[in-house]
């Protein structure tokens, strides 16, 4: 008589500690490499663009100003208080970087040394996470970290982290949430910790601005296409949709914890500035149809705005003469709507085209000439950037003519990779990267007219972050789910 055996517990227990030194390895030298290049020879970030006060204000510092030549490292706290009216994420990070430098003698001020120092750990904690969840060999595993590396520490990212601007939790929230759905699909506390990050990375991504709001419902559809622990039936499914409740829930709660700008009588908003979805529209308007360079008075037409309104073809909303100094203009206000711009840019798809293109352009230069990495103290010129890590956005440039031409190949075989990694977590996560960058374009380019570059920053990371993930042999993304021993059956 003959007695099978499953594996031993001692290939399992050795495996788990080479999973172990495998983890605090790559976190280690992640978070070294990031550490150097973050400090070394001087700290480095970018410079607010007149928006940072909204995660100033929501980190409790009441701070405004205009759009900065130089980078600032340390805020002081003013006088006065201000009552958060826009919801960033990145105010989360930075109250943190306030208390953690508190014990430092920072005392109430916000240094962006220690916020970068804290988003530098959280990445390589989030490069981790992806290693430990991809199943295959070291070697290629490590290979997928120096590509994750290479796109977290470009010049055109990296400066967000340790800023005042709201892309740096979105790209720090993507990167969290594709190692979380990749433990996920591990057995064992791998799945529960894998589920733990999905929703810490999941809340930190959507909450980011309001335009990554759209990654809810996406992130939703990944988490139940990912199969925790390789369970079946109801202990399946029972987790899956207890971290998409989680998802929806936080953001909700995360959503109502601000209000927006309100008149003395509360019930309007105190300046038409002050709704930012008015500006985006006003700018799509004004600066992406009723351009000046096309047919004016058609385009007006069209969107049911007066002819008179020509002679403000090409003002965006801080233009010195904009349409809303026309005493017309409360009449044609609500035309000045995401709907109304719907129409428009579904009855023109030539024109629409251009507009994409000419955004894709912009998202593939990747870097904004305007935001600053250094604090006035370096002693360079304003706007003086730092090109310590400028490889994946030096070959993106590279194709930046060429627009559309370019971006569509390059999603094409990021979803052609996530075909055929279909049935393993890895498509469930390419997926979910290559929707968001999809979405985060379109809605940048039909839905902004100004500061195009800066606003494809998300969709250029999600990206770039698929790329290393994508370029994995078919099979990779699949993990044996018998990684504890079983005991021994008689036949």
């Amino acid at each position: 008589m003959s007695v099978d055996t499953a594996p031993s517990p001692v290939p399992v227990k050795q495996r788990r500690g080479e999973e172990a030194v495998l983890g605090f390895g790559v976190f280690g030298a992640v978070l070294s490499v990031l550490l150097v290049r973050f400090l070394v020879p001087r700290p480095v970030s970018m410079s607010d663009n007149g928006d940072g006060f909204r995660v100033l204000c929501g980190a409790g510092i009441p701070w405004r100003s205009g759009p900065e030549p130089f980078a600032r490292l340390v805020y002081d706290v003013p006088g006065g208080t201000c009552e958060p009216t826009y919801l960033l994420s990145q105010s989360w990070l930075a109250s943190a970087a306030r208390r953690i430098g508190a014990h430092f003698g920072e005392h109430e001020s916000l240094n962006l040394a220690v916020l970068g120092i804290v988003s530098s750990a959280l990445i390589a904690a989030a490069i981790t996470a992806v290693v430990l969840g991809l199943p295959g060999r070291r070697g290629v595993r490590l290979a997928v970290a120096a590509g994750l590396l290479l796109v977290v520490g470009d010049s055109a990212f990296f400066g967000y982290f340790a800023s005042v601007l709201g892309e740096g939790a979105a790209f720090l929230g993507l990167l969290l949430v594709a190692g979380g759905l990749l433990l996920t699909a591990r057995v064992g506390w791998w799945s529960y910790a894998g589920m733990a990050v999905t929703v810490l990375g999941g809340v930190v991504a959507i909450n980011a601005k309001v335009q990554t709001l759209m990654i809810l419902p996406l992130l939703v559809v990944a988490v139940l296409l990912v199969r925790p622990g390789g369970r079946r039936g109801l202990a399946r499914w029972v987790p899956s949709l207890l971290v998409a409740a989680a998802l929806g829930g936080l953001t909700y709660a995360a959503q109502q914890s601000v209000e927006p700008a309100k008149a003395p009588d509360g019930t309007l908003a105190a300046r038409p500035g002050d709704d930012s979805r008015e500006i985006n529209m006003f700018n799509t308007v004004f600066l992406n149809i009723v351009d000046g360079k096309h047919d004016t008075q058609a385009d007006l037409a069209a969107l049911g705005l007066p002819p008179g309104f020509a002679r403000y073809a090409g003002n965006g909303w801080w233009h010195p003469n904009p349409a809303t100094l026309d005493p017309e203009y409360p009449r044609y206000r609500d035309k000045l709507s995401r709907h109304n711009v719907a129409g428009y840019f579904a009855s023109h798809p030539g024109r629409t085209l251009e507009v994409l293109n000419r955004a894709a352009s912009d998202l593939l230069t990747a870097r904004p000439d305007y935001l600053g990495s250094f604090d006035a103290s370096a002693g360079l010129p304003p706007h003086a950037q730092e090109y310590r890590m400028p490889v994946v956005s030096w070959l993106t440039g590279l194709f930046a003519p060429l627009g559309l031409f370019a971006l569509v190949p390059l999603w094409l075989f990021v979803a052609w990779r996530g075909v055929r990694h279909r049935r393993a977590a890895l498509g469930a996560v390419l997926g979910l990267l290559l929707a968001v960058a999809v979405g985060q374009f379109v809605l940048a380019a039909l839905g902004d007219g100004i500061e195009n570059v800066k606003h494809q920053a998300v969709a250029l990371f999600a990206t770039l972050l698929a790329v290393p993930l994508a370029l994995l042999p078919r099979g990779a993304g699949r993990r044996d789910p018998v990684i504890c021993s079983a005991k021994p059956t008689h036949p």
